[in-house]
């Protein structure tokens, strides 16, 4: 017996289906510049079908992209934006890892510390462990929120610290502009978490997942270079007060820590008295 298919009864097969999402929700196309890319490969198929299409398997690909991916950092990075739905403000939420992989979105009507709190719990339910710090702005919202929710984990703000949040607004934004503009939250809240899955395809591959800045591997290399030279320094020190402790000075200008003439002079001293 043929197991079971998501796929099953739709006269295109499931390559074409999927193909045809990835494109929606990894690139800046519409439904019909998607109808005329299928046209030119030969295969005929409307702008509607297609976007009935990503509402039933989209909310899937991104379930299974989630469960396919690797363990996210332990530092969340968080930050929100407004977007214009119908004329009301209202305010998207992003969390990102260290390594810019983005971990949630979350649309809703406020930014006061009560929306803080529900998008902390539900990246928490959704990842289901604790961070070991949060880099946020300077939002009132987002302390309040953490004293309440997870009050052990440290909290950073600071100006430019949460960049890499604000930074992985930009594809959503120049994604609102090629729409011209988000139809409902239900909407923008179906489009941008799956959105936000795809381009995770491509670390799936093999690719690395920790995508180090030039200034963080600076850091790093700093950080290193002066353990290595704290190590050195106590090894180096415990050798010194080794041969200091057996009394010989001549050891100990070998070692370099007296001149040989010194030494040598010390050394006679000691063997006339």
């Amino acid at each position: 017996m043929a197991s079971w298919t998501p796929y099953r009864g739709y006269r295109f097969p499931c390559k074409i289906i999927a193909h045809c999402g990835w494109l929606y929700f990894r690139f800046n196309l519409s439904f019909r510049d998607i109808q005329e890319m299928m046209l030119e490969r030969g295969v005929e198929v409307s702008h509607e079908a297609i976007r009935l299409w990503c509402l039933k398997f989209g909310t899937e690909y991104a379930r299974g992209l989630r469960r396919r991916r690797g363990s996210p950092g332990d530092t969340w990075h968080l930050d929100e934006v407004f977007c214009k739905i119908n004329g009301r403000l209202v305010y998207l939420w992003r969390a990102v890892d260290q390594s810019g992989e983005v971990l949630d979105v979350l649309m809703q009507k406020h930014r006061d510390a009560k929306a803080a709190e529900r998008f902390f719990r539900k990246l928490l339910k959704a990842l289901r462990y604790v961070p070991r710090a949060l880099v946020t702005d300077k939002l009132p919202s987002y302390g309040a929120a953490k004293q309440n929710v997870m009050p052990t984990v440290a909290h950073h703000r600071g100006r430019r610290l949460n960049n890499r949040a604000e930074n992985s607004h930009q594809p959503a934004r120049e994604r609102e502009r090629g729409m011209r503009r988000f139809k409902s939250m239900r909407h923008a809240q179906h489009l941008l978490s799956v959105r936000a899955r795809v381009p995770d395809r491509l670390l799936l591959q093999g690719a690395p997942r920790t995508r180090k800045t030039v200034g963080e591997e600076i850091i790093m290399k700093f950080h290193r270079l002066r353990t290595e030279r704290k190590e050195s320094c106590l090894h180096e020190r415990r050798q010194y007060e080794g041969l200091a402790s057996l009394g010989n000075v001549a050891s100990r200008a070998a070692f370099g820590r007296l001149p040989l003439s010194v030494a040598s002079e010390r050394s006679r001293s000691s063997d006339r008295q």
